[in-house]
């Protein structure tokens, strides 16, 4: 395979776009990682938060009705002369006068009780439109989360597939740097050797001790951040640290695609999430300065009660026992100390605000996918000239063996020979893994795919195919 790969333009990037480097254990590891990993369900649970805000909202078009039972005993003073309470036609209590407890004058208290039964209806038309833009801003907020979850999805993938190939590198210059001290072991046996014949001094002996520990040292960290990485790997699969994982990872079983997906401008704004999110968020902020422009003018509310009231229930919707209002109310904002128009100016900043980091974002996305191309091209260069380096140590390694069967060179020269070769494998190990990685951000730079998802949500499809 060519070192440099072929860009296809409007090649289309497949949902799974990690199972490209043909290799099982990233697919198993990932598909985990969506049903495990704790940010996907903060992802999803903030969207359908979204949405049944946006349903709640939209609940403000129909008239609310309500329902009231008032139930009550009440107590009415004493010195009434001997009355007592009554009920007129529409409800209302009205004095009656009687003589409960003997001839005037009673001084007495009276007692009695009291039903309301009430159904309530309130409505505000939305003449001009301020809950249809409220609506509208929450929508686009349910977009914005919608995208964000993709975005999620796309960001856990990619995190998955660095540590992977980090994983894959780590294994690759630890075999190496064991291949570089045993090398070094080899050389001080041969230099001790030479010492105690007389021919090397113990400065020699001294330099080969201090190139072994260098040796030793370079390999603990090597050790450690491969322990870090497979950490990291648990975490991201949803797992804990203490849990191991089936997967292993080594370059040999990566591969670069032959060809990668190169997209159109037009294309990138319409594939990255990121900047889809900063357009729904353009689109909220400008729903945003309707309302709040609707709010000076003149609101109009329609209120409605119909019930009975009684001192029995069995009373309440008898003749005289009903009553019913029905109430229009138009209010109009005459003065408020600037509040409305202060409110209409911070939502248009907003709005300006909104409009500045969609820009940002982008100017961003096509920033990543320069730098990334340029990354590959870069990549293909590096990795030519370290193959080469690495054929022609092996090739010098090659010479020196036969060298040294021959009897034309001594051990030291050999072991000196493996090591350059040992040290040329590290740095074509590090520009494989760099361009596999450049590989890998550039599917993540054109979207990720999400487009393609079987599952995902049509309120983000429906413009992108």
């Amino acid at each position: 395979m060519s070192e440099a790969p072929i860009f296809k333009v409007q090649q289309d990037i497949p949902a799974d776009w990690w199972s490209v480097f043909q290799s099982p254990a990233p697919n198993q590891l990932i598909e985990r990682a969506f049903k495990a990993n704790p940010t996907v369900d903060a992802a999803q649970a903030a969207l359908r938060e979204a949405q049944q805000n946006t349903l709640a909202q939209q609940g403000y078009f129909y008239p609310s009705l309500g329902m009231e039972y008032i139930p009550s005993r009440n107590k009415l003073a004493g010195n009434m002369g001997g009355n007592s309470p009554g009920v007129q036609g529409n409800g209302s209590i009205i004095q009656t006068y009687s003589n409960p407890g003997g001839p005037p004058p009673y001084n007495g208290p009276v007692y009695y009780n009291f039903h309301t039964a009430q159904i309530t209806l309130s409505y505000t038309p939305d003449f001009l439109g301020s809950n249809r833009r409220q609506v509208e801003s929450l929508q686009a907020q349910s977009e914005f989360q919608q995208l964000q979850l993709e975005a999620t999805y796309i960001t856990l993938a990619s995190n998955v597939v660095a540590a992977a190939l980090q994983e894959a590198s780590l294994r690759a210059q630890i075999k190496t740097n064991t291949a570089l001290v045993n090398d070094n072991v080899q050389l001080l046996q041969i230099v001790r050797q030479q010492f105690r014949l007389g021919q090397v001094d113990s400065t020699v002996v001294a330099n080969q001790e201090l190139a072994l520990a260098q040796a030793r040292q370079a390999l603990f960290p090597l050790q450690q951040q491969l322990e870090q990485t497979r950490d990291l790997l648990r975490v991201l699969a949803g797992q804990m640290p203490s849990d191991d994982i089936p997967e292993t990872f080594t370059l040999d079983t990566l591969n670069l695609p032959q060809t990668l997906p190169l997209s159109l401008p037009s294309q990138l704004v319409q594939q990255r999430p990121d900047v889809r999110a900063a357009a729904a968020q353009l689109h909220a902020a400008n729903a945003q300065v309707g309302v709040a422009l609707a709010n000076r003018f003149p609101q109009f509310t329609i209120n409605g009660v119909v019930g009975g009231a009684a001192s029995v229930p069995s009373q309440m919707f008898q003749t005289g026992g009903g009553f019913f209002n029905l109430i229009g109310d138009l209010t109009l904002p005459l003065f408020d100390g600037g509040t409305l128009k202060a409110r209409e100016q911070g939502a248009r900043e907003a709005l300006a605000q909104a409009a500045a980091a969609y820009q940002t974002a982008v100017l961003t996305a096509f920033q990543n996918v320069a730098d990334t191309l340029h990354a590959i091209h870069a990549d293909a260069q590096g990795l030519h000239n370290a193959r080469l380096a690495e054929q022609a140590a092996q090739q010098a390694l090659a010479v020196t063996r036969q060298q040294l069967d021959a009897g034309l060179v001594a051990a030291p020269s050999f072991i000196a020979a493996d090591q350059t070769w040992q040290q040329s494998r590290l740095v074509l190990t590090q520009m494989q893994t760099n361009q596999l990685g450049d590989a890998a951000a550039l599917y993540q730079a054109l979207g990720g795919g999400w487009w393609n998802r079987s599952d995902t949500h049509a309120l983000v499809t429906s413009t992108t195919k």
